[in-house]
């Protein structure tokens, strides 16, 4: 025994603070922390401020007490860190615009409940403020353990953060911890509640038995425990999480937790882990892709009934069509250019195996975490279309870029010193259509706001994208709203998506970089893109003979609002640099990046020109 304790490692502190190997040349990649006055002084989060406020019924004072201090305590503690490593909310600063929006999103829903439930309505005009400071609470500690699981930070001098230190207060710099576990996050916010609460807050709502008890609960994880306190932060966090990725944020909190499309995506999940052979040349049940996930339709549509059905699950569809319909009218489905559930396409394997099938298309994010996601399948998927004359013509997967080398949360890390905006061009305009939503009377809560114009200013939808040449300016600039597919309507959304995080720029699979000091938009993935949102596109194109996404770059070519070569070539030859390999991307420079940033977000350094 004395043998075994002399052998066994003894960890002291400092043993735990020297610091795991890095993969950047120590000094770089810094970020400075900041203030709270500073990281709040957005227009976007200035204007969440003001919202929360506004759904408390307390004067500044009190709204600074209650509110604002411990706001302004988990912005000092999440700094400029990112919500998640590649899903929603993963640029600097992701965490705390997160915070903010499910906080002013749960308070919105709070407005509509009468709390607690089940006692007179004395009873719930006296505790009124304490539910609405606990649903507040609640909201803003749903994530906070992230901080303290997820990610590795490290200071300048090479020692290890953690949150329980306090906020930081030297320059630092952080990663994803590659081994975490992606449910630990939801047992530690109790670990932090002390850095964002302060005793005399936890002194009165204790004293409030039920909501207390609800606010522990949400603290340790326990949605299920929690009661209406928990459906609120679950429904506010769904509705952040679908505005930031550009889904449907109204669909996305009406769903109840015990759905029928909640159950048909956990089953496809689990078929996923547990049944169904994926990337096969043979025998395979579905073939992921860069960009899609295409499962066999009546072969998955089958499993998936008969499992749900195995678990006594009821309402069940009773036959395949019916399945197919309630999965895309819910999103989990896409539809094909003619609004339909199946697709038709031909899977050839790297080793010459060929056949077509009916496919389900899904965006592999609706299944898997970045981590957990396998390879994509080794040779192509191509869309079968029929022609005019009935004949079938096979038509390429737009496919992205899995190759470039990932720039950590779509931007490089802030140098020191740190300037400009940590979070990226967004518009408050999508907090606002959201917060409508749960409106309960006509009256508008911001009418005569100050703030009201988003973070970083964009061009007017009306300009015109075209060069002063004389063909460029013949051609009309649309109207706001102007829906048909055209180059300036292509433009327009360019802008308008990147502005609302729909288009991601400078990671992994970007269709869009920042080189040469200007825009760089890779081809032909992103008229590809634009395509398969348009479905209009594909109308236009084939009265034309030709594929949607040439159609729709050809409009894009008229506008001259891209760089040439001296050679007179529109593409251009673009190197890709990354640790491992290099690889070529092919696509158009921009004349003039305002034409799509109002301020200019820096180059991708893994990206060159030529």
């Amino acid at each position: 025994m004395l043998t075994l304790l002399k052998r066994k490692r003894i960890t002291t502190p400092q043993a735990l603070a020297t610091p795991t190997a890095w993969p950047a040349e120590k000094g770089k990649g810094l970020m400075r922390p900041e203030k709270a006055a500073n990281l709040l002084a957005t227009r976007r989060r200035q204007k969440l401020l003001e919202h929360i406020w506004q759904r408390t019924s307390l004067s500044r004072a009190q709204f600074d007490l209650l509110y604002r201090a411990p706001l302004e305590r988990y912005a000092e503690l999440v700094q400029h860190f990112p919500a998640s490593e590649s899903h929603h909310h993963a640029y600097p600063g992701g965490m705390l615009d997160h915070g903010l929006e499910i906080v002013a999103y749960a308070l919105k829903l709070r407005q509509s409940r009468l709390l607690p439930s089940g006692t007179t309505p004395e009873d719930q005009a006296e505790q009124s403020e304490a539910w609405t400071a606990a649903t507040a609470y609640a909201a803003l500690l749903h994530d906070i353990g992230k901080i303290a699981v997820d990610l590795h930070v490290e200071l300048a001098d090479g020692t290890i953060w953690h949150p329980w230190h306090g906020p930081l207060r030297e320059a630092y710099r952080f990663r994803h911890r590659k081994d975490r576990d992606y449910r630990l996050h939801n047992a530690a916010a109790g670990l932090l509640c002390y850095h964002l609460l302060d005793g005399k807050i936890f002194d009165w709502l204790s004293s409030y038995q039920r909501a207390w008890a609800s606010l522990l609960y949400v603290m340790a994880g326990q949605y299920e425990h929690a009661g209406t306190l928990g459906e609120l932060v679950i429904q506010a966090d769904r509705a952040s999480v679908a505005q930031e990725l550009g889904g449907d944020p109204a669909r996305a909190m009406t769903a109840p937790k015990h759905s029928l499309q909640r159950k048909l995506l956990e089953g496809l999940r689990y078929l996923l882990k547990e049944e169904l052979k994926l990337n096969r040349p043979q025998g395979s049940d579905g073939w992921l892709t860069d960009d899609a996930l295409w499962l066999v339709s009546k072969t998955v549509s089958d499993k998936l009934r008969a499992h749900l059905l195995s678990q006594g699950i009821e309402g069940i569809p009773a036959n395949n069509t019916a399945v197919f319909t309630v999965l895309q009218d819910h999103g989990i489905l896409q539809a094909s250019a003619e609004g339909k559930a199946i697709w038709k396409a031909t899977v050839t394997s790297d080793q010459g195996w060929s056949h077509t099938f009916t496919l389900l298309k899904l965006s592999p994010a609706l299944i898997w975490e970045s981590n957990e996601r396998p390879d994509p399948f080794a040779g192509s998927v191509e869309l079968v279309q029929e022609n005019a004359d009935g004949t079938e013509a096979a038509v390429s997967v737009p496919q992205t870029q899995t190759d470039l080398v990932p720039v950590a949360n779509a931007s490089p890390p802030s140098p020191l010193p740190h300037t400009g905006e940590p979070a990226p061009t967004r518009s408050t305009d999508a907090v606002d259509d959201l917060l409508n939503l749960f409106e309960t009377s006509p009256a508008n809560d911001d009418a005569g706001s100050s703030m009201d114009q988003p973070d970083q200013m964009v061009p007017h939808a009306e300009q015109s994208f075209a060069s002063p040449s004389p063909a460029a300016a013949t051609q009309p600039s649309p109207a706001p709203g102007h829906s048909d597919p055209s180059g300036e309507h292509f433009m327009i959304w360019l802008r308008d998506s990147i502005a609302g995080k729909k288009i991601v720029i400078n990671d992994a699979k970007a269709l869009v970089h920042t080189t040469a000091d200007t825009v760089y938009l890779v081809s032909p993935g992103l008229f590809q893109r634009y395509a398969q949102e348009h479905p209009r596109t594909g109308i236009i194109a084939r009265q034309e003979g030709i594929a949607e996404w040439q159609w729709i770059q050809k409009r894009f070519e008229k506008l001259h609002v891209h760089r040439k070569q001296h050679s007179g070539l529109n593409i251009w030859t673009c190197k890709v640099t990354g640790p491992r390999k290099s690889r070529r991307l092919h696509g158009y420079l921009l004349h003039d990046p305002s034409q799509i940033f109002y301020e200019m977000p820096p180059n991708n350094p893994y990206l060159l020109i030529g």
